[in-house]
């Protein structure tokens, strides 16, 4: 009965995320472009620096408007993280790097990564949860119900992992 009962919930389980799969939303949102040069962060004692200007500054120039002497390391890793936001903005000035977009809030639409709300109703509520998450209708609906299939899913692996 329990090897049964395991077929079953497998079976299921991958019928589910199959048919779940062959369904193509096509997303037509636009992509949100931020220009490096409108981009202001404080340095040192109220200065404000765009990130273009940041990201060609020379490690003595940021000394001065900070007005903070950096050591060996502070210095090794200015470097690194400058090199880093001169490969996130693109040669016309703008940012399109979804990592910088999201912490400079121009990007956390919801409708990529992991989705906690969906995850929840399919391990918390279960199959009735993948069911809610098909019925709420937004531009999250499809990653919303990925998560609660996956969610769904953690919990019958759970399931059986302690109880057979």
């Amino acid at each position: 009965m329990k090897r049964l009962l395991l077929a079953f919930s497998v079976v299921f389980v991958l019928s589910a995320y199959s048919a779940n799969s062959s369904v193509v939303t096509p997303v037509t949102a636009t992509p949100v472009v931020l220009s490096a040069d409108q981009m202001k962060i404080p340095v040192g004692n109220g200065n404000f620096v765009s990130l273009l200007q940041l990201s060609k500054m020379s490690v003595k120039e940021y000394e001065q408007l900070s007005g903070k002497k950096m050591g060996f390391f502070n210095r090794l890793s200015f470097k690194a993280a400058q090199k880093k936001l001169s490969h996130s903005i693109n040669a016309d000035g703008t940012i399109t790097d979804k990592k910088m977009l999201k912490a400079f809030g121009g990007s956390s639409d919801g409708t990529t990564g992991f989705h906690l709300g969906g995850f929840a109703l399919g391990f918390l509520i279960g199959l009735i949860g993948v069911l809610i998450a098909y019925l709420i209708k937004d531009g999250k609906k499809p990653n919303r119900v990925k998560w609660a299939w996956i969610g769904f899913a953690a919990w019958i692996a759970l399931y059986l992992v302690f109880f057979l």
